[in-house]
């Protein structure tokens, strides 16, 4: 079957034929996807490598250190999706780990250390913020003492 395009009559057909095939030869071996780095899907490629791995803030996991909430992370069921089966838990940093010797070796970890350091401070709030614009009188900052979770040793 014929291309619709060299249905054409006389010398303009052959020459529609012979462009053809010398497009074919120029595209055969080339990779479509040249330049694909400029492409627009890729622009604030260093925002995505940023949030790849983004943790909770520091007031989300002062939210997660209320003991009824921390009950329940610390105490979750079993969801085979997660690291460890989501039982080993480490409440600061809101890290699943694999098992409890990888739990305890992070208690012991710089990163761990650092983090209960900046849980120390209480987050900002509002009426903070609105003191220190004049709204109202200065209270200092409170700070709050941070110690590491307790761990259970039994492995049912």
């Amino acid at each position: 079957m014929r291309d619709p395009e060299v249905v054409l009559v006389g010398h303009f057909s052959v020459f529609l034929a012979r462009q053809l095939l010398v497009n074919e030869r120029e595209t055969m071996g080339k990779s479509k996807q040249v330049g694909n780095h400029k492409n627009g899907s890729k622009k604030n490629i260093a925002k995505q490598w940023k949030t790849k791995r983004r943790t909770k803030d520091i007031d989300q996991i002062h939210v997660d250190m209320i003991p009824t909430n921390a009950v329940k992370l610390l105490k979750q069921e079993v969801d085979y999706d997660v690291t460890g089966c989501a039982q080993n838990y480490c409440l600061h940093c809101a890290r699943h780990f694999v098992d409890l010797k990888t739990l305890k070796d992070h208690f012991r970890t710089k990163n761990h250390k650092k983090r209960l350091k900046q849980l120390r401070e209480e987050p900002y709030t509002q009426a903070e913020a609105e003191r220190a614009a004049g709204m109202g009188s200065y209270i200092p900052h409170k700070t709050a003492e941070v110690h590491t979770q307790q761990v259970e040793e039994n492995m049912d």
